[in-house]
């Protein structure tokens, strides 16, 4: 990471550049405020509060996105808790120990790592699934909640987005692997926990699952008819369902899939040519499927 210590003491400030240059560590140092404002990018900033008595609320609001980590002789109203409430991110109390400091900065470069991974990959599924619409009144979802669909994608969507909705993290869990049904009573109760793989169980084990996702915010998927009571149970029949399927299917099947989902993305002259057939013979397939296309 690239550092920018700015710190009067000078011999402070080269002693802690050389301990974070031998673990891969970029580092500048500055004196003063002036110094410190040049609209040079850093992840992380270690600001002295008592560097020559110079306001230093300018580097915080200037490095908002950066992490300020502040290093203070005493702990004060003014040292700390309204840099803190400023935007500056943690506090490290002098004389401190150069691996207090490398512990932190290594807690908030992971923070760092995890934040971005986490909105890539929240971007990712929203993308993913924009596409799918869900029928049902998420708002009045039930749970337990067993979904029975020939679609997988349909149901991983309703998960997603019910979990976005109720704003909580999503625990994923899938019956074909050994521990399960144990690893439900380990998974914090704040969670929504999507369960796959219903169909995979054994009728043996059933009331023993039954239990355990009794009084929880459950969410349990099944290729197959799922013949329980107990819980509400949503079916769902999908045209979208052909290649997550084993077997294979008369051509047609695949023929229809790809103008359904494919002539909202493709002029019809294109379309027709990539299916190895005439514009005539689409319209009359489209005709044959019940297919109406939007304009």
């Amino acid at each position: 990471m690239r550092i920018l210590i700015i710190e009067n003491e000078i011999y402070l400030a080269q002693s802690i550049a050389a301990k974070l240059g031998e673990l891969g560590h970029t580092c500048d140092m500055c004196s003063s405020i002036k110094d410190a404002l040049k609209g040079v990018p850093y992840d992380v900033v270690l600001l002295s509060t008592n560097i020559n008595g110079q306001d230093f609320y300018p580097v915080i609001d200037a490095y908002k996105r950066s992490v300020v980590i502040l290093m203070v002789s005493y702990i004060s109203n003014d040292t700390v808790s309204k840099p803190l409430a400023s935007g500056a991110k943690d506090y490290i109390l002098k004389p401190f120990m150069i691996e207090e400091l490398i512990r932190k900065i290594d807690h908030f470069q992971e923070y760092k790592r995890l934040k971005h991974q986490n909105e890539t990959y929240s971007r990712y599924i929203d993308h993913t699934f924009a596409s799918i619409n869900i029928e049902q009144d998420l708002e009045n979802v039930q749970t337990p909640l067993f979904i029975s669909s020939n679609f997988q994608k349909y149901t991983d969507a309703f998960a997603f987005k019910y979990a976005k909705l109720k704003d909580k993290s999503l625990h994923f869990i899938s019956l074909a692997e050994p521990k399960a049904i144990a690893e439900i009573g380990t998974t914090p109760p704040s969670c929504v926990i999507y369960i796959s793989d219903f169909q995979t169980m054994k009728k043996s084990d059933r009331k023993t699952f039954l239990d355990a996702i009794a009084d929880r915010e459950v969410i349990v998927s099944s290729t197959d008819t799922v013949d329980i009571t107990e819980y509400p149970v949503i079916e769902i029949k999908s045209d979208n369902n052909i290649f997550d399927q084993n077997d294979i299917l008369p051509i047609e099947d695949y023929v229809k899939y790809i103008v359904l989902n494919y002539q909202h993305k493709l002029p019809d002259t294109e379309l027709s040519k990539k299916l190895g057939i005439s514009r005539k013979s689409l319209w009359e397939k489209r005709k044959k499927y019940g297919i109406i296309k939007k304009k």
